[in-house]
Parts: C-alpha cells; structure tokens; sequence
C-alpha cells in the first residue's frame, strides 16, 4: 500500500496535491497531544473559546479566494460557486458560537432545602471528524467547530480527494492551544485505528452508508458514539397548486448544483397530473441552458464531477432506466465537454420512470434526475417514502396547512416547503434510515458533543 496520498484534479486528471500519509506514531503523537491539549481547552468558559474561536473564523474567511480556487482543483466545482461554501462555512460557525452559551449552560432542576442540583453538559475528550470531499468545508465545520465549543478537542481527517482543507483548518486555527485541533492525512487502515483507539471518545462521520457501517462497527467494539451523515435519495413533491415558475427553478438548482453531488440534493420528482406537462417541459428547457464545462470559467455553472468513475457509475444508471423503458429528454450530445470516460458529464432528465430503476431507489450522486407524475398527495406520500433513505424531502405548495400535515407522514430528518438543499444552522441535521444516525447543528446538536453530569450536593445537615 502507498504511503502517499495523491490528489487527481477532475479540472484535467492532473495531480493537483502529493502528501505523505500519517504513520502509527504520527497518529499517537497526534492523541497524546489531543488529550493534554483538552485538559486546558475544557477548563476555559465558553466566552473564552468563544474569544479564540471567533477570530479562527475571521482568518478563515479572509483566505475566501484562495480557498474558494483550491476547491474548484481539488473537486471540480465551478470557481463561480465555490465562494459560497465559505459564506456557508461563516454562517453555521458563527451561528454555533453564538447560541453557545446557553445551549452548554447548566440545566437547573428546581430548588430543594438544603440541596444544591444541577446537570452540568461535560465534554467527552477527544472528537474523531471524518469528512468527505463534496461540501469539504460544509460538512467538517458542522462538528468541527461546535465539538470546539463544547471543550473537545478535534483531530480532522479530510477525504484524499481534499486533502487542503484540512490544512486550510489547521491555518485559520493555529490561535487554539496546542493539541486542540490538528488534522492528520491518513489510509482507511489509519482511520479505523484511530476509531479504535481509547483515546478517542467520538466519532463524526460524513460518508457513504458502506463507510457508515465501517464506523459503525470499529466504534461499537469500544462503546462509544458515532454521530453519521450517510446521504440520501432525496424527493420533491409538486402539488397542483405550486407555484411552477418558483418549483422549476429551485428544483433544477437542487438537483445539479455541484453537479448533482450533493447528500441533500434532489434525486427524485414527483409531479402531480395536473401540472406535470408544464413542469416538466420549463425543467428541461432550464435543464438545455446549463453550461457544462472547465469549472475555471466563469460563464461555467455545472463543472466536470469528482472522478470518471463517478460519473460512469451514474451513465450506467440512466442506461439502466433506459433499459426498462425510461425517456430521456436531454441531448447529452448538444453539451460539447460531455464525453464518456471522463469526469465531464451533461445533466440528464428522465420521464416514464418508476422504482424498480436505480436511478429511482438508488443514490445517484450526480447530474441526472428521474420525474414522475402521480395522481395525489396519498401516491406521493407513498412514493417518498419508498427508499431506504431519509435525508430531506421538499413540498411545493401554496397550502402550509397541507405541507405541514404531508410532511408529518414522511420519513425524513428534514422536510422543507417551497426550497431544497440548504442547511440551517438553527435547525438539526438529521437522518433516519440508511441516512445516518445522530444530530449536528442547532442547540441540539450541542447534546451528542457533550455527556450530562449530574451534581447532588447537600449544603445542609
């Protein structure tokens, strides 16, 4: 096994980032330093961390454009999108900061005579954050920097295919004590080790559900908890009274922004009968204007996807729906970078579809989309729930009274009316299914970075 870690850029299959992986003694000199560092880090008030932590963010956000060109090399996303994660990464951090304070405060339980109770929200020690490459700073900030909060201390490893924003983390962070963030370029062996080991008091794991397991299992044979974002096969429902112009154009966005890599992009529509022709024929001539091609340029705004093979795994899906009588309604041939065998892939939109295709009950991952019509909210309703994901689910609608009885009977973490893909901060992030266990974001989220602990002291005998 190579002890290098090599980044392939999908921008032109160059190598964009070389860099030695951790050994078993850098992963033990990074623990030991782990733990001394908590020590200190958990006993500061959270107006302290606060102070330190803040500025973190400042520095951060002051490299927007460096960092916003390294994503576009490192995972192919159009220069003109990447600044928005960083805005992304401001807002969730800055919003975790700020509710801090009284979601880690004490939980008071009532005065009793000669009594003093309370339940103190202790940190667990060491956080283990595993992060993925499609939203790389997006997705590691969600636990990164409340697990910081919280008293933890964090050690990152950042997928092969980012392996900068880890270093760009170390750099915004540098102010914090030593050993209470560090990041470490590791193997999948390094990881599991480090899941193992009983320095380590959590895990949070953003992935595939076959990585998901693999925690799973490393971090059960220890006891301790794993919170895991595993993605999603996430629907929308146009209902008759939707607004068509605002649908079409949220929808579209949500199911090719990032090239369709998202965990909570939408992979799956269902449109009810009375407005289905229109819906469909406005998505697929919004569908016709995307401008496919190198992500460095700025009239580009579906750039190349994360690999080849991704990108052939989802050709073979609409080969799949094609197979069993799927329409496709895009020219791939009229985007002139689609080519096969490369990253470059022209966003796809398939009709007469059902689920006994992939591209309806499989995670896609990637610029094609499957929409179905149906008869009401009741098909629906079953339609969406028919997956062995839950992630989101989005309504579109001009009844909330509708949207919130629909949303009551479908199986999500997160039901959204009138929008799609988007996290906010004050909400928690949640998965049921193959989607994950656990919660991150909102005052909840404060709840698995930390244990309660009870304090019973008689003041008077």
């Amino acid at each position: 096994m190579s002890d290098t870690l090599k980044t392939i850029s999908p921008v032109d299959n160059s190598v964009y980032v070389e860099r030695p992986l951790a050994a078993q003694g850098d992963i033990d000199s990074a623990l030991d330093a782990a733990i001394a560092g908590q020590n200190e880090w958990r006993a500061m008030t959270v107006a302290e961390r606060a102070a330190l932590l803040t500025p973190a963010v400042d520095a951060f956000v002051a490299a927007k454009d460096d960092i916003a060109l390294e994503i576009t090399w490192q995972m192919g996303r159009p220069l003109s999108q990447a600044p928005g994660e960083i805005a992304g990464f401001e807002e969730r951090a800055r919003h975790m900061i700020a509710i801090a304070g009284d979601a880690l405060a004490d939980v008071q339980v009532g005065d009793k005579q000669g009594f003093t109770r309370f339940i103190r929200r202790a940190p667990l020690g060491v956080v283990f954050v595993v992060a993925p490459w499609n939203y790389p700073y997006l997705t590691a900030v969600n636990a990164v920097v409340p697990a910081l909060m919280a008293g933890n201390s964090v050690l990152l490893k950042h997928s092969a295919q980012t392996p900068l924003c880890a270093e760009r983390f170390s750099e915004a962070f540098a102010g914090l004590p030593a050993g209470v963030f560090q990041h470490l370029h590791m193997s999948h062996g390094g990881v599991d080790a480090v899941v193992r080991d009983g320095r380590v008091a959590f895990v949070s794991f953003t992935g595939s559900v076959g990585g998901g397991h693999a925690i799973q299992h490393s971090a059960a044979d220890r006891f301790i908890a794993a919170n895991l974002e595993l993605g999603g096969k996430d629907p929308a429902y146009v209902r008759s009274d939707a607004d068509l112009a605002h649908a079409i154009e949220t929808l579209v966005d949500g199911a090719f922004f990032n090239s369709g890599q998202s965990c909570c992009g939408i992979e799956r529509i269902y449109v009810h009968g009375d407005v289905y022709d229109d819906f469909v024929d406005g998505f697929v001539d919004l569908t016709k204007g995307y401008r496919l091609g190198n992500p460095l340029d700025p009239e580009t705004n579906i750039g190349p996807m994360v690999r080849a093979s991704a990108a052939s795994a989802v050709r073979g899906q609409i080969a799949d729906a094609l197979a069993k009588g799927g329409r496709a309604l895009i020219d791939a041939a009229s985007f002139a970078a689609d080519k096969d065998g490369s990253p470059y892939m022209a966003p796809q939109v398939m009709v007469d579809v059902d689920h006994s295709m992939a591209l309806m009950n499989e995670e896609t991952f990637g610029p094609a989309i499957g929409i179905m019509k149906v008869a009401g909210d009741d098909e629906a309703v079953a339609l969406m729930n028919d997956s062995d994901y839950g992630l989101t689910a989005s309504i579109f609608t001009a009844d909330e009274d509708a949207a919130l009885a629909i949303g009551d009977t479908v199986d999500t973490g997160t039901w959204f009316m009138n929008r799609c893909d988007y996290l906010d901060p004050a909400l928690a992030w949640v998965g049921v299914k193959d989607s994950g266990r656990g919660c991150s974001l909102s005052a909840l989220g404060y709840d698995y970075l930390t244990r309660p602990k009870s304090f019973h002291l008689r003041t008077s005998l």
